[in-house]
């Protein structure tokens, strides 16, 4: 048994030499920046690209606004005052591109789905497939749901784990058993079909839950801020990509059902010693401490990457958090539940409430290699072009914004794409255009670019 683990690691690492030794194309700089909104927004912001516009999901504000072309103009199609009709009730809300130029507002609370216009008027309701995954469609950090190519709505499933048992005498809480993969699921919204496309690996998160003499529960997460994951996305021509994080390389579900896997895509392998295992730990402690004290985040040991696993980790946490918060106060009547925020129960990153409080895993518990992506939101995006387009976790230093892999339908790296300084891809639109985040702490403007 020894022996054939030690020729599986060395198969493993010359497979990974080799992939990495493979030529990579060279890095160009994103296309011309041509609008520029002068609104500033949230620092969660996501669009739908129109014929005529563009819809924004204003998360942080709870806004959905309707831009023109030129991102000078706006309406209002909902917010939380009484001018709109079609208010934004939920904290959280997702936008979902649906048939021809029309698109899906999902609203968590109210567990149904805004069909909007291309002139942002509603034109009716739907209630979500499933009405567990509200929450999934309509919190835009899971992930950006799609339609494929025969009109399924193609989404990531909830998670589904132990919930946390009360106490047996003499005994204390059994905290819930989080997964470690989840389903990405597709549904036909007419017959409410429901049927599993495949399983991407998720952020293994444990809990650790203590209950005091006056029945107060705390709860603490702890997390791998630099996790191995899968990401999804669905292509313009209705293929599902599912890139896999462990060995870089792409699932494919095609339009005809059939499935395929793409050979490994070349990059740049970093080791981790010890060393560099410490000081990244100590870096996304320092990333999530600023961010509880609302404060810019200066370079940090570990380049981006570690800025980026710390929210990661602030918004990672939260999800799972509310889903604890939920297990542990169910058919308790007098059960008071505390879930700590951010460093010394402070608040939790970007100023909330109610994020739990959060300590990493040990550095030796980190992967021996650095993976090519993070976890969460625009980690894996696709474009109206046919390609991929993966934020890679850059492996040594490099000036200006995040390196962007693009893959095409065959999954091989066609290029890598640098965006500007202090921007990241929002989304994408037809004709080689592309949206950018500029974020300026915790403000942000939408940009209209050009591929090239």
């Amino acid at each position: 048994m020894t022996k054939r683990i030690a020729l599986a690691a060395i198969a493993v690492a010359l497979a990974t030499n080799g992939a990495a030794a493979q030529q990579l194309p060279p890095i160009r700089p994103l296309g011309p920046v041509v609008a520029s909104s002068k609104e500033t927004m949230g620092p969660n912001v996501f669009v739908r690209h129109l014929k005529n516009g563009v819809l924004v999901n204003d998360v942080q504000n709870r806004r959905l606004l309707l831009f023109d072309t030129t991102l000078s103009a706006f309406t209002v199609v909902a917010d939380t005052t009484p001018a709109t009709a079609n208010a934004y009730s939920s904290p959280v809300g997702g936008l979902i591109a649906y048939r021809a130029d029309s698109s899906l507002f999902v609203d968590p609370r109210a567990q149904s789905m805004l069909v909007i216009d291309p002139a942002g008027k509603v034109g009716r309701v739907m209630a979500v497939p499933r009405s567990q995954d509200a929450m999934m469609l309509g919190n835009p950090m899971m992930g950006t749901p799609a339609l494929d190519a025969s009109g399924r709505l193609v989404y990531r499933g909830f998670p589904r784990f132990q919930m946390m048992r009360p106490p047996t005498p003499g005994g204390g809480f059994v905290p819930p058993e989080m997964p470690e993969s989840t389903a990405i699921v597709r549904v036909d919204l007419t017959s409410r079909q429901v049927d599993t496309v495949g399983f991407a690996k998720i952020p293994k998160m444990k809990m650790d839950i203590q209950r005091d003499d006056n029945g107060r529960v705390t709860m603490n997460m702890v997390m791998n801020p630099l996790p191995v994951v899968d990401e999804w996305a669905v292509l313009s021509d209705g293929s599902i990509a599912l890139v896999r994080g462990r060995d870089y390389h792409v699932d494919w579900v095609r339009p005809n059902g059939t499935r395929e896997s793409s050979p490994k895509i070349p990059f740049e392998w970093q080791r981790l010693t010890d060393e560099d295992k410490i000081a990244f730990i100590d870096s996304v402690k320092a990333a999530r401490e600023r961010m509880a004290a609302n404060a810019p985040a200066p370079a940090v040991p570990g380049g981006a990457a570690g800025g980026a696993a710390g929210g990661v980790a602030g918004s990672a946490a939260g999800s799972a958090g509310g889903a604890a918060g939920g297990a542990a106060g169910g058919g308790r009547d007098r059960m008071e539940v505390v879930i700590g925020g951010g460093p010394g129960g402070g608040p939790p990153p970007g100023g909330g409430r109610g994020g739990p409080q959060v300590s990493f895993v040990a550095p030796s518990e980190l992967p021996d290699y650095k993976p090519p992506f993070l976890a969460g939101a625009g980690a894996v995006r696709a474009d109206y072009d046919g390609h991929l387009w993966v934020r890679t976790i850059p492996t040594k230093g490099i000036a200006g914004g995040p390196v962007y892999d693009v893959i095409d339908t065959k999954g091989e790296l066609v290029e890598r794409v640098q965006v500007p300084k202090d921007r990241s891809i929002a989304g994408f639109g037809a004709g080689g255009v592309v949206y950018l985040l500029a974020r300026d702490g915790l403000t942000t403007k939408l940009e209209r670019a050009m591929v090239k």
